[in-house]
């Protein structure tokens, strides 16, 4: 793959999927480019670029190559201590006298991991306020439908149980005879996994959220369209509700209907209710 090719490939990629594939990676992209041009019997990145981007075909080529270009590596509690600012979030909004469901979101989901981890959090959150029960749903959004399959099947091998502790394996996963592990049924009730473009978030009808959860996703866009899509995010929240992203995947952006949440090991932003907005 020469210069030339290489900036085609890039300026492709990040039209469709606003992923931005710097030099750095370009033997990943190659690797990916070359898994689908063996199966097709396609030697040169030229023939293969023509294939993609021409009429119904290269559509249906597309929607495969994305399956090979997806980061699909992810494990359960990623990142502890931002699971443990959702459960203090929602210790407080329990506390709050209007029952209606509470709705969360998982961004760039994978292969569901983050999604079932949001759940357990929230079932136990729950089981300790000891309040009669409040209903709950959480959408979980990706571009490959491959990881959205392998997610609502909700099996894993021991290596992605991450940060999980002993007691929490115990009550939310059930070991099969190979050694996988499948997710509570009455966890994997709790979630919608739902194919998503992040390029046609404005498109998505998810609104009035109480958390949204994006990490490890806003990395792979550039600084611009981080903030677009931030801010985009930031208009989903219900008053109150919480938007949790990565530690330092983005430091320039502020938005005026958020205000950072005060905690060190986390980034997290809270939707200020609507009379602070028109301050």
């Amino acid at each position: 793959m020469d210069g030339h090719q290489f900036r085609q490939w890039q300026a492709l990629l990040e039209m469709r999927t606003g992923v931005c594939v710097n030099a750095e990676r370009q033997i990943y992209l190659q690797t990916s480019l070359r898994a689908r041009m063996r199966d097709l019997g396609i030697s040169d990145y030229q023939t293969y670029y023509e294939h993609v981007t021409e009429g119904v075909s290269g559509a249906v080529e597309w929607s495969a190559l994305v399956e090979c270009l997806t980061v699909r590596e992810t494990s359960f509690m990623r990142h502890r201590p931002s699971f443990e600012c959702v459960a203090r979030l929602l210790r407080e909004r329990l506390q709050q006298p209007q029952q209606r469901p509470l709705h969360l979101w998982s961004l760039g989901c994978a292969s569901g991991e983050e999604a079932y981890s949001l759940a357990m959090v929230v079932e136990q959150v729950l089981s300790e306020t000891g309040q009669p029960r409040r209903d709950f749903g959480i959408w979980a959004t990706d571009i490959s439908q491959q990881a959205l399959d392998q997610a609502r099947r909700g099996v894993y091998p021991a290596r992605r149980l991450g940060g999980m502790t002993a007691a929490e394996t115990h009550q939310w996963l059930e070991q099969l005879p190979d050694g996988q592990y499948q997710v509570a049924s009455v966890l994997r009730d709790r979630v919608c996994f739902t194919r998503l473009n992040i390029l046609e978030l404005a498109q998505a009808p998810i609104r009035d959220l109480d958390i949204i959860f994006c990490q490890n996703l806003l990395i792979y866009f550039r600084r611009w369209r981080r903030r677009e899509l931030l801010n985009q995010l930031a208009r989903r929240l219900t008053p109150g509700g919480m938007l949790v992203i990565g530690p330092g995947e983005i430091m320039d952006w502020d938005n005026p209907l958020l205000e950072p949440v005060a905690d060190d090991g986390v980034q997290a932003y809270r939707r200020r209710d609507c009379m602070e907005c028109l301050e």
